[in-house]
């Protein structure tokens, strides 16, 4: 079948749902290494902590593309999974802040990550059931631009409840601004969410009687793995090498979110400990840095289609892997907190591009029948590299890496420079064919 072309505001609408799952990833990746640390976490086992999004990543994602390509019901074949990942991701937002000791938050964390991932999975499958081909590239930079958007008002927001004279901390020492923040994030999850499965409908599947009977020999769980490690073994040569792309920039991006509002409060700020003030006055000044990173990630997202139709996908992707690598790296050089602005802005033209193009170069390069196994495989070079970085780095965090989170950082940047250079190896099969 020969899909439509969509106006922006459909694509806007079916992508509006990404605003509250990178709202709710914000809060998380700016606030939860600062939370485990007022929950007297062992700093160089933060890592440990963060395992909960990459290992129910690797669970959950391949799983949930595998069951929607094979679900069809009142709510369609994806909206289902937004729906129900979206309600309990708002409960475990709405109630982490409460935590009163570390356990809690991170069984939280768990809950969190894997009604995130059940949510998350099914919108990069939905760009490719509804729009055409040559729309495609538009339907990934507008998630980019809702990410962008969405984290950045996430990661600026105990910074502006601080501002709105918010003052005052929880029994566990977790400030009232970020309490605020993780409950009205909450509601936003769940309203964005809501507003793509009510204003977007979904296409039923192009030979319903065959894809009854298709369900039917391939039904439970059981199913779903054979199809998983069928999609490995038949993987497209492209899909491979985005793979070793995937892995280093994966590797990096931990190192940047478990390490840099540390590193900052304790080297910009000068915290001596948790404790002091400054600590929570570097940590908030972070998640402005990375709002800004967000900002220029969603100023940067429209911007991409015509650049990668004036040079190409890859040269796009490796440009700007190479500014994320050389902005983490300046983090260790940098003791003016305004700075840190000049190198987030690399990160955010990284982020843009990280968001979208490995997504399109995939989308054109597999099957449109086996899209959201697919996607969900894919998923698979995102979380393993965050895993390896997890049980990497607190082996090495007190000798190699000194103890310092801004090394940890530096590392991050190294991680996406090698990621830039592993570009060339990309077949874009897309782009070939042109």
């Amino acid at each position: 079948m020969q899909k439509p072309r969509l106006s922006f505001w459909q694509i806007w609408n079916m992508s509006f749902g990404f605003l509250g799952i990178q709202f709710g990833w914000g809060l998380q990746l700016a606030n939860m290494s600062p939370i485990y640390k007022y929950l007297h976490a062992e700093e160089s086992q933060l890592p440990y902590l963060w395992l909960a999004g990459p290992i129910t990543g690797l669970l959950i994602q391949p799983i949930i593309g595998s069951m929607s390509d094979r679900t069809w019901n009142r709510l369609g074949r994806r909206r289902p999974y937004f729906l129900v990942g979206a309600i309990f991701a708002s409960i475990a937002l709405f109630f982490m802040p409460d935590s009163s000791a570390l356990w809690m938050a991170a069984g939280l964390l768990w809950i969190l990550d894997a009604s995130i991932n059940i949510t998350m999975e099914p919108f990069r499958a939905f760009v490719a059931d509804k729009l055409p081909e040559e729309q495609r590239t538009l339907g990934f930079v507008m998630q980019s631009f809702f990410i962008g958007i969405g984290q950045t008002l996430a990661n600026a927001l105990p910074y502006l409840f601080t501002a709105l004279g918010v003052v005052g901390v929880m029994a566990t020492g977790i400030p009232l601004s970020v309490d605020y923040s993780f409950k009205i994030g909450a509601i936003v999850f769940l309203v964005a969410v809501l507003w793509t499965v009510l204003t977007t409908k979904e296409y039923p599947p192009e030979d319903i009687e065959a894809f009854e009977r298709l369900k039917r020999e391939h039904k439970g769980i059981g199913a779903g793995f054979a199809e998983i490690a069928s999609s490995l073994a038949q993987m497209p040569a492209t899909m491979k090498q985005l793979a070793v792309v995937q892995f280093f920039t994966w590797f990096a991006l931990p190192c940047m979110w478990q390490f840099f509002g540390i590193g900052v409060a304790r080297h910009v700020f000068a915290a001596p400990n948790e404790q002091s003030p400054l600590f929570a006055e570097g940590t908030e000044w972070a998640g402005l840095c990375f709002a800004a990173y967000n900002v220029v990630c969603f100023l940067i997202a429209f911007m991409l289609p015509w650049l990668a139709r004036k040079t190409s996908r890859k040269t796009v992707h490796l440009i700007a892997l190479i500014c994320g690598g050389v902005g983490l790296i300046s983090v260790l050089f940098v003791s003016n907190k305004w700075m840190l602005f000049v190198s987030m802005a690399g990160v955010g033209i990284a982020w843009a591009s990280i968001l979208s193009m490995p997504y399109v170069m995939l989308s054109t390069a597999v099957p449109a029948t086996r899209m959201g196994v697919y996607m969900g495989v894919f998923n698979l070079f995102i979380v393993i590299p965050q895993i390896v970085m997890s049980l990497l780095v607190p082996r090495i965090y007190n000798s190699m890496l000194g103890g310092d989170p801004r090394n940890a950082v530096v590392l991050g940047g190294i991680s996406l420079l090698i990621a830039a250079a592993t570009v060339l190896i990309v077949r874009d099969v897309h782009e070939n064919r042109v």
